[in-house]
């Protein structure tokens, strides 16, 4: 049994001030969200694991590799396929990491920054963004590892993977995005869509989105409504922590 799993997470973004003031940066929500889905009888099934956080953007710090047993990517504003200097980074650590065989979670951009780090091409969505609670229809090997036939989730973005890595496997389609997350047993976790988001957070984002007018008042309108629906964030978060637990398992 692994007696303590260390998981970084690099910060590629900040939370919108009302997220910030509630629920803190992007690496203490997951961390809410990893405490929430490891309670109860599941947590006694797992090892205990300790949370860094970096923030890869502003101060652009990242853990020694011998130093972690995991890594998590979270959700970001920005273009994953832009060539700004914070980002060549992360892509270059990622890869590293990779080739260091730490396992790798990708969230959204961190789906798009795994992807690309690992050849895969990305860039942006021509049929636009994709908001709010939606269905993503599992391939066969995203039902594997889920347990279901389909996933609802929250989503925001239009930037996409547009080809599967070499060796990984793509987990869902939606209808506007074709490659909803990326897996390889052991090594990674990807999905375009955002399992710690709920209600409050996809709120605040399609407000503050809608006030700066990059969200038109229908585009702001539907997504509001569908923001209240349930969804399988949970159900992606275990099946995350069961990657950092396996892949920690096999090398023992």
């Amino acid at each position: 049994m692994v007696a303590l799993l260390r998981i970084a997470i690099l910060e590629c973004d900040k939370p919108v001030d009302p997220i910030l003031q509630q629920r803190g940066t992007y690496g203490d929500i997951f961390e809410q969200l990893f405490d929430r889905t490891a309670s109860g009888s599941i947590k006694a099934n797992l090892p205990e694991w300790k949370f860094s956080k970096y923030d890869v953007v502003d101060r652009q710090i990242y853990p020694s590799l011998d130093k972690i047993d995991g890594l998590l990517l979270t959700g970001s504003k920005h273009d994953s396929f832009a060539d700004l200097p914070w980002i060549s980074q992360l892509v270059d650590y990622v890869r590293a990491a990779f080739n260091a065989r730490k396992p790798i979670v990708g969230i959204c951009f961190g789906h798009q920054i795994l992807a690309r780090a690992m050849g895969a091409e990305v860039g942006r969505d021509s049929s636009g963004w994709e908001v709010s609670v939606d269905k993503i229809h599992l391939t066969d090997t995203g039902i594997s590892l889920f347990g279901k036939e389909s996933l609802t989730m929250h989503q925001m973005h239009r930037d996409v993977v547009r080809t599967v890595p070499d060796g990984f496997q793509n987990l869902g389609i939606s209808p506007c995005c074709e490659i909803q997350g990326l897996f390889l047993p052991y090594r990674a976790l990807s999905v375009q869509a955002h399992p710690e988001f709920d209600h409050f957070i996809t709120t605040a984002i399609l407000q503050k989105r809608h006030a700066d007018g990059i969200f038109s008042d229908i585009m702001y309108e539907d997504g509001n409504t569908r923001a209240i629906l349930k969804h399988d964030g949970a159900v992606v978060a275990k099946a995350i922590l069961q990657l950092f637990v396996d892949a920690q398992r096999a090398q023992e």
